[in-house]
């Protein structure tokens, strides 16, 4: 098999079905052409900075955009609750913590507390083995973010040349597709 090829079975799992830049990028328009009503929102590197209480003022109006659009919302992170909570009752929404996503159950919490079916839900976050494999294996719509800030510490960097080179296939994937077609 050539490089990689031993891995290809399980690259569906990993692959996004939208790939955007920052949370400000997914349209109503995204949203409508997959079925979603409803959005779990991951919070370090996708709502905001990693560890940071601070929301950006564009990511604020965007919030205000899908709630008035009727998007249901909710927080769903693997953080431990003394940094979910406080955030997510700053932007008033009810949150997930300590999801331990990639496991079904955080989805279907965060489906339940939207009151939608899992195939009107999508999962928003940036990391592809927890937040991707999860949604992909729980039977959300799923949403990749590039991490609006990398992390320094080992395991991270360690992880995120792993997301860069599962990213740099889904990418050549769609390519791929677009001259198919």
């Amino acid at each position: 098999p050539g490089e990689g090829e031993e891995l290809s079975f399980f690259m569906p799992l990993l692959y996004p079905e939208l790939l955007r830049n920052r949370i400000t990028d997914i349209t109503l328009e995204d949203l409508r052409a997959l079925g979603v009503k409803g959005l779990l929102l991951d919070v370090d590197n996708t709502l905001a900075l990693h560890g940071s209480q601070v929301l950006d003022p564009a990511v604020e109006d965007w919030l205000q955009k899908m709630r008035k659009a009727g998007i249901r919302l909710t927080v769903v992170s693997n953080a431990l609750p003394r940094r979910v909570a406080p955030f997510a009752g700053r932007i008033g929404l009810r949150h997930v913590a300590f999801s331990c996503k990639p496991f079904p159950l955080a989805y279907w919490r965060g489906a339940r507390r939207l009151a939608l079916p899992l195939r009107e839900c999508a999962i928003v976050g940036d990391q592809t083995f927890t937040d991707i494999r999860g949604g992909n294996i729980s039977g959300v719509h799923t949403i990749q973010l590039l991490p609006i800030q990398k992390e320094n510490n080992a395991v991270a960097r360690f992880t995120r040349r792993l997301e860069d080179r599962v990213l740099k296939r889904y990418r050549e994937k769609q390519q791929r597709g677009k001259s198919d077609g």
